[in-house]
């Protein structure tokens, strides 16, 4: 069980992979690389045709396709997101047997990144973006949270992009002191710890009231986002 672990699952060995040189587990569905239904379907902002084929875009757009230029304002950081493997968006954090083995999250970097931006490991940053130059979330009640996280040089990533793992830096679930049917119930701080950025993503300029999406299919775009990093200690 722990080998089967430690891989990260069960693999078929290389020399059964392949037969006369082609795929043993070939996927024998079809592929569509041209949909003459989509091309007779029109972009509901920009009432042009959709492309009917695979396409390349030179950077990140906005719902009409007009190209967003943060990065040649000086947020030259493309943030992402990713889970941790012993944690959930959510749940996790009352969960103390696995917030153990990682209790808090970091902004993660590359050691070319820190170094240019003159930063060390377990150096304390704030993320801020076109959208939100403040870097901070916004909760609607007063309450003004910065997303402020540890900084963390790692060889694993690409310069140029800034990474956290979702999961972490609570203000509900018992992060805060509250109140509920009278009875004050105290916060507990280690399901505080870290930080959730997800409020520095881009908010589209013509939607104004969400993130960047893919027009076609609908999804949230989370890996276009581009900010910049601020030491804050």
């Amino acid at each position: 069980m722990v080998y089967v672990l430690n891989r990260g699952g069960r693999f078929q060995s290389y020399a059964d992979a392949y037969k006369e040189y082609r795929l043993t587990n070939a996927y024998d569905k079809m592929i569509g690389l041209y949909f003459e239904n989509f091309i007779t379907t029109k972009n509901s902002i920009t009432g042009k045709p959709y492309h009917p084929h695979g396409d390349f875009i030179p950077g990140p757009v906005d719902c009409a396709g007009n190209l967003i230029r943060d990065r040649e304002t000086g947020y030259d950081m493309t943030l992402i997101t990713y889970k941790y493997i012993t944690q959930t968006k959510s749940r996790t954090g009352g969960n103390y047997w696995l917030s153990a083995v990682y209790p808090e999250n970091f902004v993660e970097i590359s050691t070319h990144d820190l170094r240019r931006l003159e930063l060390k490991t377990g150096d304390k940053v704030r993320v801020v973006s076109a959208t939100n130059p403040d870097g901070v979330w916004d909760l609607g009640n007063g309450r003004r949270i910065p997303m402020e996280g540890k900084v963390k040089g790692i060889e694993g990533i690409r310069p140029g992009v800034a990474a956290f793992s979702l999961g972490h830096g609570h203000w509900a679930q018992g992060a805060t002191d509250m109140e509920i049917d009278g009875v004050a119930i105290g916060q507990d701080l280690r399901r505080a710890k870290g930080i959730h950025a997800n409020a520095a993503m881009r908010v589209d300029p013509i939607l104004k009231n969400t993130t960047l999406s893919d027009v076609v299919g609908g999804s949230a775009v989370f890996y276009q986002s581009q900010v910049r990093l601020i030491k804050v200690s």
